[in-house]
């Protein structure tokens, strides 16, 4: 009788072990995208599923869609512009993180006045300034993943 003293892995048990640990990862995070621009939208889009491709991305194009997205699907995180029609995305995201204190919402605007810098980080938030940017993309995920 033969004694087995190593067992070295195959190409098709490593590839199986590799599929079980990709299947048996924590559910995809959620990024709730809230601006009136399209264009700032699908940048925002692309550019975190190019990074993230198992992230469920969702888009509201105003504060009100923004918080009623919100209260429905509970995301991870958010980005939220300032200037929207109807109402302003720091009166959104503080609705948001009364209702969802957890999700990390980062506020990109062009409007950089110091005001509204204070106010996002006030309520928990970041400010990024727009444009939007790999660059300022890679630091509002740098914040959401830190």
């Amino acid at each position: 009788m033969a004694l087995i003293t190593e067992i070295t892995p195959t190409a098709a048990t490593t590839n199986y072990d590799q599929d079980i640990f990709m299947t048996s990862e924590l559910p995809p995070k959620k990024l709730l995208i809230v601006d009136d621009s399209k264009v700032s939208r699908m940048i925002i889009r692309a550019r975190v599923l190019a990074i993230y491709p198992h992230w469920e991305i969702l888009e509201a194009s105003n504060g009100p869609e923004g918080i009623a997205s919100a209260k429905e699907h509970l995301p991870n995180f958010c980005t939220m512009d300032i200037n929207m029609p109807g109402m302003l995305g720091t009166e959104a995201a503080e609705i948001i993180l009364q209702e969802i204190p957890q999700v990390r919402v980062v506020i990109f605007s062009a409007n950089i006045q110091e005001s509204f810098q204070d106010r996002a980080s006030a309520m928990g938030a970041i400010f990024v300034a727009k444009p939007i940017t790999e660059k300022s993309i890679a630091e509002a995920l740098n914040y959401f993943m830190g």
